[in-house]
């Protein structure tokens, strides 16, 4: 036996979110509502109205081995013209892929492509009980700003948001 035949070889490639592939995003999406702690979504919005709700750049998704298993998405945090360097961050990881660091390896691309498009600021509010989404974003440079107390109620369970956020080092300095 060859040491090399215990390898797994990996074929991972991060590409654009269409609407081709947007059915693979919401089976992903799907996987973090029914966590009860990614989102206070109950239902995966349709293309239209996921296509609509988020800036026509980053928006990615990473493949592995030619099947789609992460994917993020930068939204606006408002239309007012003077937040418009301000972008909201979402990253949700495939079940049966979470703690492969492919979360962390999306987050990081879409970071740089925030600021490749005047993005100053990224930010995120995160569930309190979601610890491995808070590592994730504290690991690749967020900071935490605050917390909004219950801000929303799910099936019936008021939750807490972590307030983090990135400021960029290159673009509005």
């Amino acid at each position: 036996m060859h040491a090399n035949q215990d390898r797994v070889v990996v074929d991972l490639s991060i590409i654009p979110i269409d609407i081709d592939n947007y059915s693979e995003i919401s089976r992903i999406y799907q996987e973090g509502i029914d966590t009860g702690m990614s989102t206070f979504e109950t239902l995966v919005p349709s293309w239209q109205r996921w296509n609509d709700s988020h800036l026509p750049f980053g928006r990615i998704a990473c493949e592995v081995n030619g099947q789609i298993q992460a994917w993020a998405a930068l939204s606006p945090v408002s239309s007012r013209c003077v937040y418009g360097g301000v972008a909201e961050v979402s990253v949700y990881v495939a079940a049966s892929q979470r703690g492969r660091g492919l979360g962390k390896l999306l987050l990081n691309q879409l970071i740089e492509i925030s600021e490749k498009n005047g993005i100053w600021t990224l930010q995120s509010s995160i569930f309190e009980e979601n610890i491995t989404s808070l590592n994730l974003h504290l690991a690749c440079g967020f900071r935490r700003i605050g917390y909004k107390e219950k801000i929303g109620c799910l099936n019936g369970t008021w939750h807490n948001n972590i307030l983090l956020e990135k400021r960029s080092s290159i673009v509005g300095i």
